[in-house]
């Protein structure tokens, strides 16, 4: 590689059947890949690809959202108030400890992975 850049310049071709062929079709499509070429080089080196499903993590990230809205609202009140609603911090504990549980189940997944 000269000057860093990554030019590709070995081709490389193979044949296959149609069953094969759509095969690596809907493989590609559950890993969100449009790209032949680039999944093909992949699997060729690499022999895998991790697909991770994000769907949990944005939950997660709603929830955290949720519970950032909600302690701005209860400091808020407090500062307007004066007072400090021990209803409003058993919510937030509660909802706290269970993003604590829902981030503990996704690091136990990531670690599952290998």
């Amino acid at each position: 590689m000269k000057g860093g850049h990554n030019k590709k310049s070995v081709r490389v071709e193979f044949v296959m059947s149609e069953p094969e062929a759509e095969l690596v079709k809907e493989r590609m499509a559950e890993l969100g890949i449009t790209n032949l070429s680039a999944y093909l080089r992949k699997m060729a080196v690499d022999g895998y690809i991790i697909h991770l499903d994000m769907g949990d993590i944005q939950e997660m990230i709603r929830l955290l959202r949720i519970c950032s809205n909600n302690l701005n609202q209860y400091t808020r009140r407090a500062n307007e108030t004066g007072n400090i609603y021990a209803a409003d911090i058993d919510d937030i504990r509660t909802r706290l400890d269970s993003l604590w549980d829902g981030m503990d189940k996704l690091i136990r997944g990531f670690a599952n992975i290998s």
